[in-house]
């Protein structure tokens, strides 16, 4: 049949720009999430990396930041290299070291106002004021009052015109809720795009012993990941979320990737971590709203494990990897001859047979592939079973519901190759029903 291919984005090959605030010193998993991102710095444009406050670590510090994450910057630039050798775009050691920023020393929004920009704050105001037309996205791992105080002085400081386009820019996903800044920026700034990850970020971890013999023992950056004392990188959630891997389309908080799926709504009171209490003043901000959880919780991100963990794995072999052919590589899935990792768009009408096509996906590593295709009904607008002609090939069959008029499916190729560790790609095809 005809029908018409659209890309959603018009900027297909273009990186999210991120911005990571984290708690430094309130709990290992920073510390495991942070090893992570280095290793996967290369899929976004990194454009900070913060240290903050959060209830578990009330002040924070220059040299307690310097203490924790030099080492592992350190350790990242020994590394390099060989990352270099597996994929383009890893940020120099230099660069990492002259984003590395410090934000608001104190607690909450108590250390919000005037005279308390910090070097943090004043890095995001910087960064969404830059000639670029992507957004900013704002990875709150602990407190989120460096970005309030962000958003405080250009409130301040500009006409309501420009604090709406500086907004404009900005996203924000926040791991639990770790101070009152998030009730107040949502309750200020009600436009503000802003995801507050709950239940979810705790489904979809490693086992200790996966990472002692796949991350741990894998050179100078792998002896940087320390044992969790509670959970195991709880914050990796948010810059997963900003990863391009096939699935991802980050205006769409309901649509389901690595990083979760959120409820297509905001919500109203979603409440931060209970914090010995250091929370209790969040009700005073009602009402403000903000996206959360989907349903289905923690199987949102724990559908996608395998994926997840073997990305890391093998990122981890690059790191001690001194030649490519040392490490797998992830598979290109190429769908209906488009090349780039955007979502694309079909419109097809109801009761019609609808052919995809895989062709000329490959492998950097000459490794087998195996294709399947998925119906993946929790962001799909309609609700029923979708029938998959041959789902196990590079050449499938839609057979579009005859009840299914006005809604979308979103149907997803999972491209595994057979190297060690086996690598995912992935591609979205959204069939719009006419």
């Amino acid at each position: 049949m005809a029908r018409t291919v659209t890309v959603r984005t018009a900027a297909a090959t273009a990186k999210p720009r991120v911005i990571n605030m984290t708690d430094l010193g309130a709990d290992p998993d920073d510390l495991q999430s942070l090893v992570r991102m280095l290793v996967t710095s290369n899929e976004v444009d990194l454009e900070g990396l913060i240290g903050t406050t959060s209830c578990w670590k009330p002040t924070q510090s220059a040299s307690n930041m310097a203490n924790l994450l030099n080492p592992r910057l350190d350790a990242y630039g020994q590394v390099l290299t060989n990352l270099q050798k597996h994929a383009e775009g890893y940020p120099s050691l230099a660069y990492l070291q002259s984003i590395s920023k410090l934000g608001q020393t104190g607690y909450g929004m108590a250390d919000v106002g005037a005279g308390k920009d910090s070097a943090g704050s004043e890095m995001i105001i910087a960064a969404v004021d830059r000639d670029d037309p992507r957004p900013v996205w704002v990875n709150v791992w602990g407190g989120g009052n460096t970005l309030a105080q962000a958003l405080w002085k250009v409130n301040n400081t500009r006409s309501p015109t420009e604090v709406d386009q500086f907004v404009d820019k900005l996203r924000v996903y926040d791991i639990l809720g770790q101070d009152d800044a998030g009730a107040w920026m949502t309750k200020n700034f009600p436009d503000l795009l802003y995801i507050r990850a709950k239940n979810m970020v705790y489904s979809w971890q490693p086992s200790d012993s996966w990472l002692d013999s796949n991350v741990q023992n894998h050179g100078p950056l792998g002896a940087q990941y320390p044992d969790r004392k509670y959970a195991t990188e709880g914050d990796t959630p948010a810059f997963l979320y900003q990863m391009p891997n096939g699935l991802t389309d980050t205006e769409h908080v309901d649509w389901g990737s690595w990083g979760g799926r959120l409820d297509p709504g905001e919500k109203a009171g979603v409440r931060g971590m209970s914090c010995g209490g250091r929370l209790g003043n969040e009700p005073s901000f009602d009402p403000y709203h903000m996206y959360s959880d989907a349903s289905e919780g923690g199987s949102s991100i724990n559908r996608w494990s395998a994926g997840i963990h073997n990305d890391f794995a093998a990122r981890m072999d690059w790191t001690t990897a001194g030649s490519h052919s040392g490490a797998n590589h992830h598979p290109i899935a190429v769908v209906e001859g488009d090349t780039t990792k955007e979502v694309l768009e079909i419109s097809a009408p109801a009761g019609s047979s609808v052919s995809l096509s895989a062709a000329g996906s490959s492998d950097p590593d000459g490794d087998a592939l195996a294709y399947s295709w998925d119906f993946y009904d929790e962001p799909s607008s309609y609700n029923g079973a979708v029938t998959i002609q041959n789902s196990t090939s590079a050449a499938p069959t839609v057979h579009v519901p005859s009840n299914a008029g006005g809604k979308t499916l979103h149907m997803v190729l999972t491209l595994r190759d057979n190297g060690s560790p086996n690598l995912y790609s992935y591609r979205r095809v959204v069939i719009n029903v006419n």
